[in-house]
């Protein structure tokens, strides 16, 4: 089992609730962290944005990052959220194996 980090943002702390909360009923993640109080500032349609966001970090495993991606691209409500899959190089056995023994190996 290999472990991944799914980062994303969303526009409200309300909606990546909601979507984690779906995620780890699904069994795709172990765990989900969300953090408020984040400004972006980005380049979108030849504009330099400004947007208060919320951070997510969801826990998974290489074997489970692709569907993590699908689902929460199909509860997002940005046309193109961030949504990256990071590789994790150590960390705690005993939580890893955490992680590993949360996440489903195949959908339920």
């Amino acid at each position: 089992m290999q472990p991944r980090l799914v980062y994303t943002t969303f526009p409200a702390r309300e909606a990546a609730e909601e979507v984690a909360r779906a995620l780890v009923e699904a069994r795709l993640v172990a765990c989900a962290n969300i953090l408020p109080g984040m400004v972006s500032i980005y380049r979108w349609a030849g504009q330099v944005e400004r947007a208060d966001e919320v951070v997510m970090i969801l826990k998974t495993t290489s074997a489970r990052a692709s569907d993590v991606v699908e689902a929460v691209r199909a509860r997002h409500p940005y046309e193109v959220p961030a949504i990256l899959v990071l590789p994790v190089e150590g960390g705690l056995a005993a939580y890893l194996g955490w992680i590993g023994a949360e996440v489903a190996d195949e959908p339920a």
